[in-house]
């Protein structure tokens, strides 16, 4: 299982709609199809999801530091040797979804070869996963209306609702028309990306006290150190680090600081070999989790429910696993399938990728095509 090459093809595609959120919005998925090359003639995929505004990686980024940084480095490497292969790429600062996709892209090779499915040698604790779905920013009635299709379509009883507008009653009034219109039997909870401050958070949840939330992830900046504290010691439920818990250290820092008491984990970030770590982290500290959506497509989905699907404390929660019904098209040759409210991962050999050629020769970016 020698690793003789690895390729970072960067493509794009629109969005349906824009989606909008507190730390920014996008209209195209600016991803890198991530392809790593065995001495076996396997072939191991997976995406890594340019989000500038959250981790300061870009398309360009991205493939710069695959191509220039990592790949000389770990080509002629076994992908056996993972951690040798994350010791190569640690010695670059930053890049978490750039390191993630390779790492995916490994265990895809590492899976194919053996004839297993990833998610059976992760842990194979199950074969699917509920499904959570985003809604952002919009209309109440808007908001409304596309949870109710999302009900009706794919039997999704899971949202998560974009906050953080200014004033908060904006997002109260959707929380509570999402409530009354879809009635009790629906889940919700609320994710700030950073956009209030620490008071303007416990005033909202406080107005929405008689909502029945189930979680509040990342309202206020984790920056602000003593407001963040002082709201998670006040916050009614399970207060959620997102993006102020890319790394293992962060993890163990802010629930040990009390700055959260859950941890949302998103593959696109902490690849497998990582996200393993953040989850027994949290499951040796007694911290729930939610595996979390980077916006991505459909590869970057298949890798979340592979992940979510192999652990008992990752399927106890809904994952976000709908996001890619945003995107107006998608480069998988077989399309995933949402059916009554949950996903399936895929019981073949690695993670179950298959790239259509059409499309990734439509929607790539660079001159290969």
């Amino acid at each position: 299982m020698k690793i003789t090459a690895m390729e970072a093809i960067p493509f794009a595609i629109p969005y349906t709609k824009p989606l909008r959120f507190a730390s920014g919005e996008v209209h195209s998925a600016q991803h890198v199809l991530v392809r790593v090359h065995s001495d076996d003639g396997v072939v191991g995929l997976a995406e890594a999801p340019a989000r500038p505004f959250t981790y300061g990686e870009t398309q360009e980024s991205i493939v710069a530091a695959i191509q220039t940084l990592f790949a000389p480095g770990i080509v002629g490497m076994s992908a056996m040797d993972r951690e040798a292969v994350h010791a190569v790429m640690d010695r670059t600062v930053g890049n978490p979804t750039a390191k993630s996709a390779v790492d995916m892209a490994i265990w895809d090779v590492i899976g194919k070869t053996l004839g297993q499915p990833v998610t059976a040698l992760l842990g194979g604790y199950s074969d699917s996963m509920r499904v959570s779905h985003m809604l952002g920013f919009a209309e109440p009635a808007k908001m409304v209306a596309e949870a109710e299709r999302m009900r009706e379509t794919y039997g999704i009883t899971t949202f998560k609702v974009k906050v953080g507008r200014k004033p908060f009653r904006l997002d109260v009034d959707v929380c509570r028309a999402l409530r009354e219109e879809l009635g009790e039997e629906i889940e919700l909870y609320i994710d700030g990306n950073r956009g209030w401050t620490a008071s303007e958070s416990l005033r909202a949840l406080n107005a929405m006290a008689e909502l029945d939330l189930t979680l509040a992830e990342e309202l206020c900046p984790a920056d602000d150190v003593l407001g963040r504290k002082w709201l998670v010691e006040r916050c009614p439920v399970p207060f959620v680090a997102d993006e102020s818990a890319t790394r293992p250290g962060e993890v163990t820092r802010e629930l040990l600081n009390g700055a959260a008491n859950a941890v949302s984990i998103k593959t696109a970030r902490t690849g497998f070999s990582h996200s393993q770590r953040v989850l027994f982290q949290c499951d040796g500290l007694g911290a729930e989790v939610v595996m979390g959506n980077q916006i991505d497509g459909q590869l970057g989905t298949l890798c979340t429910v592979t992940f979510g699907a192999a652990f008992k404390s990752t399927t106890l929660r809904a994952g976000e696993l709908s996001n890619f019904l945003d995107m107006s098209d998608d480069l998988l040759a077989e399309p995933l399938e949402i059916v009554d409210g949950r996903l399936a991962a895929r019981q073949v050999p690695g993670i179950g990728i298959a790239i259509d050629p059409e499309k990734l020769s439509k929607y790539r970016l660079d001159q290969g095509n």
